[in-house]
């Protein structure tokens, strides 16, 4: 990518969104190069590749591969393998003897229909890279970009991708598991020819991998360089976001 975007995007950030966090990026890629293997599940390893995400967000580059995730839906969201686990129309309702259900959807109908059309991701590359935004270089090709933030942040974000988005819902929010809301749909949208941001981190299952208030907005990276260009004539400028901005830690 161009250093020089990213650099100018983190001067817009700072004075937009204050000490706000910066957003990590992943793309996929046949090669990890010099970037460290996520650990594989196991032992103190929690299985949610959410609180895998954790170390991106302190700094730190990691690269995933089918074994490294070791829930059998984040394998599936990630692209890595398209099948569900089995029962899982009980696993996500009611239950049966077994099987404990999380009791999102109210009987396994609903999510045998949910699953007809659910959307799906079929990646063939080995790895599935994150990178904290700064430590991106010119030689990697970013392909969602992912922000993890407060209200505040999350009003300002979902306002700026709703600028130049005819009609009002630049901004989706599908029921989804939380590593389906930041990987499996804002990749799906990227090639799109109005391609939309997503809110999520609305999974209880994942809650307890992010802070009590927080949220995420992730975004195909082709429409954040679009964004970018409109922050310094958008809202973002007013009196109204900078009171807004100055709260902002």
């Amino acid at each position: 990518m161009d250093t020089s975007l990213r650099d100018h995007f983190i001067e817009q950030w700072r004075r937009y969104f204050n000490d706000a966090e910066l957003p990590i990026a992943f793309y996929y890629s046949e090669d990890r190069g010099n970037i460290e293997q996520a650990p594989q599940p196991g032992g103190n390893h929690h299985h949610c590749l959410i609180c895998g995400l954790r170390k991106i967000r302190n700094g730190k580059a990691m690269a995933f591969g089918k074994e490294h995730i070791g829930c059998a839906g984040g394998r599936r969201y990630a692209g890595f393998n398209q099948d569900y686990s089995q029962d899982f129309e009980y696993f996500l309702s009611c239950g049966k003897k077994g099987v404990e259900g999380e009791r999102y959807k109210k009987d396994p109908e609903t999510v045998r229909l949910m699953m007809e059309d659910y959307p799906a991701l079929r990646k063939h590359n080995k790895w599935l890279i994150f990178k904290p935004w700064d430590q991106l270089t010119e030689a990697d090709e970013p392909e969602v970009v992912i922000f993890f933030g407060k209200p505040d942040v999350i009003s300002g974000l979902f306002m700026l991708a709703n600028y130049d988005f005819v009609g009002n819902a630049g901004v989706i929010s599908p029921f989804s598991s939380g590593c389906g809301s930041v990987i499996l749909h804002p990749y799906l949208e990227k090639d799109k020819d109005k391609p939309r941001s997503v809110i999520g981190m609305f999974d209880p299952s994942a809650r307890p991998c992010v802070n009590r208030d927080e949220l995420t907005f992730s975004t195909p990276f082709s429409r954040l360089k679009q964004l970018i260009d409109y922050m310094e004539e958008s809202f973002l400028i007013t009196k109204t976001w900078s009171h807004i901005n100055q709260r902002i830690d």
